[in-house]
């Protein structure tokens, strides 16, 4: 077992954010989580990561070496900072090697030429890779990450998604993560979770619990969704 969740409820400055959220991982798993905007989807996060106060049990199978992605970050925030990447890593900590930097790096398919170049002038496709990167540095165990860019173009046609796949595999990682993109779920998750109306709506693998008429109750309206 990875994680149990019984009962989870949170409340935010007076007001219910999430309640009665129950469900289980097994190691290995990548369980997706979607739902419109408001729904909570964060806040459960950052509640599996002890970050946020909640009622009902949160229980991990064991103390895991987590690695978190929060939503929101990109290289306009380190606009106009002197910065480069290779400094961006010694952050970090404890601090890598200069060696371990480029062993990294490479994981998400960048050269060591990039570590020269400073953060604030990547492209948004090589920024999220180094965020990856800087993330996957410290060996992880469990990736947790909110809303990763997506469709961006590593090359040949891949993904961030398909990146992270090739990651998972590797390194034998457990992944959590939040997504708008429905067209990754089949491919990319063992599980989903539904989130709408402060409460999971659905919940398990796929294929067994996605549907369009399910979509359209949790987002509202048409919903483009193509099942592979």
């Amino acid at each position: 077992m990875l994680l149990k969740v019984e009962n989870l409820a949170v409340d935010l400055d007076g007001e219910n954010i999430l309640r009665n959220i129950s469900f289980e991982l097994n190691e290995g798993e990548t369980l997706t989580i979607l739902g419109p905007n408001g729904a909570g989807k964060t806040v459960l996060l950052r509640t599996l990561l002890g970050l946020v106060p909640f009622k009902g049990k949160i229980i991990w199978g064991r103390k895991y070496r987590i690695g978190y992605l929060p939503q929101g970050l990109n290289q306009l925030i380190m606009k106009g900072l002197p910065l480069t990447v290779e400094d961006f890593f010694y952050f970090r900590e404890p601090l890598p090697s200069r060696d371990k930097i480029i062993k990294t790096l490479s994981l998400v398919g960048l050269k060591d030429n990039i570590l020269n170049k400073i953060i604030g002038n990547l492209s948004g496709g090589e920024f999220q890779r180094v965020l990856l990167a800087w993330v996957l540095i410290n060996n992880p165990e469990v990736l947790v990450l909110d809303e990763p860019t997506t469709g961006i173009d590593i090359g040949g046609g891949k993904t961030i998604y398909s990146l992270l796949k090739d990651i998972k595999k590797e390194k034998k990682l457990s992944i959590i993560l939040i997504t708008h993109d429905l067209d990754i779920v089949y491919d990319f998750t063992d599980k989903v979770m539904c989130l709408a109306h402060k409460t999971h709506t659905c919940f398990g693998p796929p294929h067994e619990v996605i549907s369009s008429s399910k979509l359209e109750e949790i987002y509202g309206g048409n919903i483009k969704f193509y099942e592979h």
